[in-house]
């Protein structure tokens, strides 16, 4: 080895050369030359007035060893000197294994390219230095933005430019209308080694996820619903929908908001549409005095079979009631019957000729009067019967 080799230890620049000599008294720049002005080759010069040849390589390199001989201690020299130098090495090696996870963030610890271990907590940890193991911070706090439907960029001045993308905005809703519509997700890695090793590409998976889920419940949705006051719900059943599906991917993602920015009808059927919701205004007028004159008529008839069926109540209790005085009345009748029946045949007589007679045209005749041939007349029709007499009186 060379630093094996032992030189004279004399009084001599970084060079190897004494600073004394000829050559006009000059010393010895580093290549050789004199000192003198114009007398040797500078760096960028040429060989003006002549000069020595360039410098020994290997004297330097022994002169450099020398000088490290005199800065270490005279037992570090040979092997011992290289097992320092391998020992400092390896401590500089395993030190590298040292690492910090700052807040919000998770480490990946992979050995050998597998996965080893997820840490979570904040502060200072160690792994097995590279390439045994590698460490992959993850920000998991992070909120991010994905667009559909459209695309912003920076332009001069520090604003930002809204461009439409139509193969991503324009979707078909279940009444076969044409929606042109833009939204945002904002989603966080909820676990940072299914985030990096379950997907390749996690922006475009969720691109593609987020396109599915709102294209699927818009083309459930009426449109007029859609573009009014349905764009929460909506917004709603698509984020269900993409987080069901990223967790059956287990992504490692979590779908925190769905944001719907706009939703309109295309320009395209924008006319067609108005007339549309013009025949449904129409229709829908035409409902409510429908509804107007229903409500007006079935309180009326709803009042007129209510006091239809009171008054058949009334009727169906008169008439039960009559009935029922009527049978007791004949079965009073008929017990005095059974106890006098003479008295009872006449009393019956006398009551029915009463109500027979009380409407028929009457005329009493004397018989004794027909043997003088005289008629007496009596017009009891004519006559009105004395207030408070009883008709046995006036018979």
């Amino acid at each position: 080895m060379f630093w094996n080799i032992h030189l004279n230890n004399n009084p001599n620049n970084p060079w190897g050369r004494p600073s004394g000599g000829d050559n006009r008294g000059g010393g010895r720049n580093p290549w050789g030359s004199g000192g003198g002005s114009n007398g040797g080759r500078g760096p960028g010069g040429g060989n003006q007035g002549g000069g020595d040849l360039p410098p020994d390589i290997d004297e330097m390199l022994r002169k450099a060893q020398d000088n490290l001989k005199q800065v270490l201690p005279g037992g570090f020299q040979g092997p011992r000197l290289f097992g320092l130098i391998l020992l400092g090495v390896g401590a500089l090696w395993l030190a590298s294994g040292f690492y910090i996870i700052e807040p919000g963030m998770n480490g990946v610890i992979q050995r050998f390219g597998k996965w080893q271990d997820t840490k979570t907590a904040e502060g200072l940890g160690y792994r097995l230095p590279y390439p045994i193991e590698t460490l992959t911070k993850v920000n998991v706090s992070e909120m991010r933005r994905l667009s559909i439907g459209f695309s912003e960029r920076m332009v001069m001045g520090g604003s930002s430019q809204r461009q439409n993308i139509p193969e991503e905005s324009l979707m078909l809703t279940s009444d076969a209308n044409i929606v042109d519509m833009d939204m945002v997700v904002l989603w966080t890695i909820k676990s940072a080694d299914e985030f990096l090793f379950n997907i390749r590409d996690p922006e475009n998976t969720i691109k593609k996820v987020a396109e599915s889920a709102i294209r699927e419940v818009v083309g459930q949705t009426l449109m007029f619903p859609l573009i009014t006051q349905e764009r929460d719900n909506v917004a709603s059943r698509a984020r269900e929908i993409m987080s069901k599906t990223l967790d059956e991917y287990k992504s490692g993602i979590t779908i925190n908001q769905v944001l719907i920015q706009r939703a309109e009808v295309h320009p395209d059927v924008q006319d067609a549409f108005q007339d549309v919701q013009s025949a449904k205004q129409d229709a829908i007028e035409v409902q409510n005095r429908a509804g107007a004159y229903r409500e007006d008529i079935l309180p009326k008839a709803r009042g007129e079979a209510i006091r239809m069926k009171q008054e058949a109540e009334a009727y169906k209790q008169s008439v039960t009631a009559r009935a029922k005085g009527d049978a007791e009345r004949f079965n009073s009748i008929y017990q005095a019957y059974l106890t006098n029946k003479d008295v009872t045949k006449t009393r019956l007589y006398i009551e029915t000729m009463e109500e027979v007679m009380k409407n028929a045209q009457k005329i009493i005749m004397d018989s004794e009067a027909n043997k003088s041939g005289v008629v007496p007349y009596m017009p009891l029709n004519e006559l009105k019967p004395a207030a408070g007499s009883a008709p046995a009186n006036s018979r």
